[in-house]
């Protein structure tokens, strides 16, 4: 199913709040929920389409990455799901309810938890370990081509000993004697209104409905251990400082065979000595000596892949824009190629031979050294359009 903005999928507003967009989710949730549409593939997506919109807009910092970059902010390249980003296709309905279930207002998955729709199912809680962050700095030539990183990094792994179960040996687990196995409690609580019920996490058990009855002697019954794993990461052309780009489930690995979090890359530029970027152009200052920019001539500028000739027209201008299509950076989200912007400077020399000093004395009383009222109007235009 084709990508849709995540706003239009919750039928909400760009400037919605945090609360308008989790009641909007949960009247998506409520009118695709598998138990009201059983076998009905179609809004079985639609259900997943709207967890993966709520995952996104109700963080903020994910928010703000979806806000600037769109789909390129989520998974390094719009509309591609690869090894980064939206989640809908590598998520379960049950990961889903780990995830958002209390937007329901209950503990389960089943809907029955939207009371009134039927169903008594229950939903033990998977713990879903942390995002990790790394920062990692590019040149304008990997950014211009895309380039692919690897990464060791010290994290949380799953226990090999125990497979991540948490439990020694054949000990296994066993059903939580305090609820049942139902992963949750329900408290009664006397008001003036009278009796009030609440349905909370075991405290037993953590919400999973299950204690572990010897514990792995490696992790002490985590199911997790500290370790390290080497990830390669496709980082896409185009991308910017700032930019952020998410790897599902190569951060610490989750309790108990639970939800692995993200890895989380933060782009960073190198400044290069020639070029400056300015989205997805470059700019570049090219400095002509005096008789180069009278006379005309032929000079090399660098650009991404090597130095090129460019022509200078006689008489050529301070402030002279040259473009040269295409010699910029291609948009993350592959829309075109940015172009080479070459900036013309002239030199002034601040000391002259007495010979140089006669020569430039001798043609400052030629008329052809002197603006004319039209030079003089073309250059306070220029000048005047810095400003606006």
């Amino acid at each position: 199913m084709e990508k849709r903005d995540y706003y239009e999928v919750l039928g909400v507003d760009k400037k919605a709040s945090a609360d308008e967009i989790k009641k909007a989710y949960r009247k998506k949730a409520i009118q695709y929920h598998p138990d009201k549409n059983p076998g009905d593939k179609e809004a079985e997506e639609k259900f997943k389409e709207a967890a993966e919109a709520y995952d996104v807009l109700s963080n903020p910092e994910k928010r703000a990455r979806y806000d600037q970059f769109g789909f390129a902010g989520m998974s390094g390249a719009a509309g591609n799901g690869g090894p980064f980003g939206g989640f809908s296709g590598g998520m379960s309905m049950d990961d889903i309810f780990s995830m958002f279930g209390d937007i329901f207002g209950g503990h389960g998955g089943g809907f029955g938890s939207f009371g009134g729709f039927g169903g008594s199912s229950t939903q033990q809680r998977r713990f879903r370990g942390s995002d990790l962050r790394v920062k990692v700095k590019l040149n304008l030539k990997e950014i211009s081509t895309g380039v692919e990183k690897k990464f060791k990094l010290k994290k949380y792994v799953t226990c090999s000993h125990c497979h991540g179960t948490g439990a020694e040996g054949n000990g296994g687990s066993e059903t939580c004697p305090t609820c049942k196995g139902s992963g949750s409690v329900i408290r009664n609580q006397q008001t003036i209104l009278g009796t009030m019920q609440t349905r909370t996490t075991c405290p037993t058990c953590g919400g999973e409905g299950k204690v572990i009855k010897n514990k792995c002697k490696e992790c002490a019954g985590e199911g997790i251990v500290y370790g390290e794993e080497v990830v390669t990461v496709k980082i896409p052309a185009g991308v910017a400082e700032g930019m952020q780009l998410s790897m599902t489930g190569k951060g610490n690995a989750g309790k108990h065979n639970g939800l692995p979090g993200d890895l989380l890359i933060l782009i960073e530029e190198e400044p290069d000595k020639e070029l400056i970027r300015e989205e997805n152009d470059l700019i570049y200052n090219l400095l002509l000596s005096f008789p180069t920019a009278a006379l005309g001539g032929a000079v090399e500028v660098p650009t991404i892949d090597g130095k090129v000739k460019v022509k200078i027209e006689p008489g050529t201008q301070p402030g002279k824009v040259l473009r040269l299509r295409n010699k910029g950076l291609p948009s993350v989200n592959g829309y075109g190629i940015g172009d080479l912007l070459v900036n013309v400077s002239v030199y002034v020399p601040e000391a002259l031979s007495k010979d140089e000093k006669k020569a430039l004395e001798e043609m400052e009383g030629s008329d052809n050294f002197k603006p004319n009222a039209s030079i003089k109007e073309k250059i306070f235009r220029k000048f005047k359009s810095l400003f606006e």
